[in-house]
């Protein structure tokens, strides 16, 4: 199963080049395309392979982001004018997890919360936050993103209680999915990468 996991991967990539070879144009979404489907698809790695393949993999992942950013390999993922170390942070986060919960559900909505709901808000920011922007610490945000990231957030709170029976009180969904939006906003150079999950597994491991 590692091995089909690595090639899906592998795949992922590809097709990202294919993408950016045949637009011809550096764009957020190539870097985002990577970051939401194969940041979603790690969040089922749980249910396919043990905890100990996860770390595994995630320190090949590192070492592969490391050798494409040296050699600009994989360009799709490194495309983005601002600085930022949020795909390394985010193989760090693969694995990192992992020593912190043994809890499947949780492993899925904290990854979510760094793929999907962080990967939206950029492409939703990018496509309609031109007349809404602000800076933090230098770093071009803007309101509809951040928006953006709070409803998906919010909605994988809701998810995760309704997946793992979990009682998540209403407050805390909307109170936490407004924190989780402030730490993306603050953790610039993808800082919020590792941030995020980081928080959330905290988070339900507290109130789970």
């Amino acid at each position: 199963m590692i091995l089909e996991i690595l090639v899906i991967v592998l795949l992922l990539l590809i097709l990202n080049e294919l993408i950016l070879k045949n637009t011809n144009k550096i764009t957020e979404f190539n870097r985002k395309f990577v970051h939401i489907s194969v940041g979603s698809f790690v969040a089922f790695w749980p249910f396919l392979i043990s905890w100990q393949s996860i770390r595994l993999i995630s320190l090949a992942f590192v070492a592969v982001v490391l050798i494409s950013r040296k050699w600009n390999i994989f360009k799709g993922i490194h495309t983005v004018v601002r600085p930022t170390m949020g795909e390394v942070l985010f193989a760090v986060a693969v694995g990192g997890l992992t020593f912190i919960t043994n809890n499947q559900w949780i492993y899925l909505i904290a990854v979510l919360q760094m793929s999907l709901a962080d990967g939206l808000a950029a492409m939703i920011g990018t496509s309609l936050g031109k007349t809404n922007s602000y800076k933090v610490f230098g770093q071009i945000k803007s309101i509809i993103g951040s928006l953006g990231f709070f409803i998906s957030s919010f909605v994988l709170l809701i998810i995760y209680g309704l997946l793992s029976a979990a009682k998540l009180p209403f407050y805390l969904i909307i109170n936490f999915s407004l924190f989780l939006t402030l730490i993306e906003n603050v953790g610039v150079y993808g800082l919020d990468n590792l941030l995020v999950p980081l928080l959330t597994v905290l988070f339900l491991k507290t109130v789970a």
